[in-house]
Parts: structure tokens; sequence; C-alpha cells
């Protein structure tokens, strides 16, 4: 998939999520009102910064996926991590900011003055929950087909607010049964789980931002893949890296050190192509060839 492609293809997605998180966020917060629900009202804090984030992904894909040029001789899909970054960091502010409004509501210990959530906030949540993990799967489908981490940040973006959501209507519905503290409960609880899902957000970012190796399986195909070629006698090195959405490949072989050097070459051109076509996630693949004496070869020769 072309590079043009995958970033139509983001703005696509982002496109509809922000579409769909300012109808929500504008039913949740007039639901938490109206129903005096402050878990609803977390709740929209929520989904609002899902529309942040949504902006956030569009501006990466029209940043990462411009040409490689003279100060940026590898390309700029590392502007995908940073964009996952600072969609972390406003997860852990939001998380944050509604956890400690209600853990000051628990420990108020003035539970009667806690207004009884109306249904409106149950109607809203129900809502919620279905339109968020449907944007989560439709999100997760067009990221995993690109490999874009930020594409992949923001649809766990969409699953922790269905989560939130399931929280809320749990601690919405026992404050209407008659135990008015688990609205602000249920609040700290949708703060956990924002928590929680920016914290995989940076472990995954870092990962691609440090130059990880590509998994392990992905490693043993490459290497199955080379060793298949004709003139190849051995792979000496087999190096990968995370490069934002991208891979880099090293790789060194060994070829009889007797043949000329065109054909020596060819070997290397044809490992080259090989890796590229094979394994679509890879930018560049880098092949160097060390000479080996090969008795067979020589007889052959």
């Amino acid at each position: 998939m072309s590079a043009s492609t995958e970033k139509q293809l983001t703005i696509q997605v982002s496109r509809v999520s922000i579409i769909l998180n300012v109808l929500l966020c504008t039913m949740k917060f007039f639901a938490g009102i109206v129903a005096h629900s402050s878990a609803m009202v977390a709740d929209a804090v929520h989904s609002a910064s899902d529309v942040f984030g949504s902006f956030l992904v569009i501006i990466g894909a029209n940043v990462s996926g411009k040409e490689a040029d003279q100060a940026h001789p590898y390309g700029h899909e590392r502007m995908e991590c940073v964009i996952s970054m600072i969609l972390a960091n406003i997860l852990m502010l939001v998380g944050l900011g509604i956890g400690m409004n209600g853990l000051e509501k628990i420990f108020s210990g003035n539970y009667a003055a806690l207004a009884v959530p109306g249904r409106l906030a149950l109607i809203a949540a129900v809502i919620s929950i279905v339109v968020k993990e449907g944007l989560f799967w439709y999100t997760r489908l067009a990221a995993k087909k690109i490999n874009s981490v930020s594409l992949m940040a923001e649809a766990w973006h969409h699953r922790s607010d269905a989560m939130s959501s399931v929280g809320s209507f749990a601690g919405i519905l026992g404050a209407r049964l008659g135990y008015p503290v688990l609205d602000p409960v249920a609040s700290v609880v949708i703060a956990v789980f924002i928590l929680k899902v920016a914290f995989d957000i940076y472990k995954e970012t870092l990962d691609r931002m440090v130059d990880r190796a590509c998994a392990p399986e992905t490693e043993a195909a490459m290497r199955k893949l080379i060793s298949s070629y004709d003139g190849v006698l051995g792979v000496d090195l087999l190096r990968t890296r995370l490069f934002g959405s991208k891979m880099y490949v090293e790789v060194e072989i060994e070829a009889d050190g007797q043949q000329p050097l065109y054909q020596a070459h060819d070997i290397a051109v044809k490992v080259h192509n090989g890796i590229e076509e094979n394994f679509p996630l890879v930018k560049h693949c880098v092949v160097h060839v060390n000479p080996a004496v090969c008795t067979d070869c020589l007889k052959e020769r």
C-alpha cells in the first residue's frame, strides 16, 4: 500500500472518529448535567479528548507521510510515534483529573448530598458503549491494515472510552438503586482504565522510538527466505529495527569468495528485493556480502 493511500485511510478513519465523538461528547455532557451524574460528565470529558486525539492523528498522518528529504533522509515515519506520545499524555492528564475529582467526592463522606443520577444518564451510557466499541474495531482494522501506531493508539483510546461507559453505566445504575457514592466510584474506575491505556501506548511507542528489533518470528521468516536463494552459503548477521510504522533490515550473507564480483552483487540484489517484496513493512534493506571459501563450490567451478 502506497504512502498516499495509507495517509488517505488514516484521515478517513479519523474524520469518522471526530464526527461521532463530537456527537457523543455533546450527548454525554448534556446527559451528565441534566441527570446529575459526575460519572457521565467524566465520560464526556474522555470523549472530548478523543476528538482532540483524532485531530492529532490527522496531523501525524500528514507529517509522517512526507517524502524523505535532505534534512530527513530516512523519512518522517517517527512523527507517528511523537503523535502517539502526545495522545498518551492527553490520556494521562484526563485520567488523573477524573480520578482526583472522583476521589475527592468519595472521601468527602457527605454521600447524602450526592445527587441520584437520572435515567437519561443510563441511556447515554448504553449508546456510548455501542458506538465506541464499534469505533474501536473500525479503527483497529484500519490500523492493522497499514501498521499505523498512531491509529492503533487511537483505536485503544476508543476502547478505553467504551470501558469508561461500562463503568459509568454500572456506577449510575448502582446510584439509582440507592448507593449514590457509586457514581463517583465509577468515575474513579474510568480514570484507572484511561491511565492503563495511556501506559500501554507509552510502552508500544517507546519500543518503536528506541529501535527495538522486530518480532522473533519475523526475523526467523527473513532468515529462512534469505537462506533459500541460490548462492547464499550462510547468514552471518541479521539486524532489524522498528522505525515508526516501518522496518529497517541489515543483512550480512556468505557467498563464494572466488566468484566474480558481479555474481556476488547479483545474489545481494536478489536478497534485497526478496526481503522488500515479501515483507511489505520493510522500508529499506541493506545487504552486505562476506566472502567464504566453499570447497563444494570450488569443485563445481
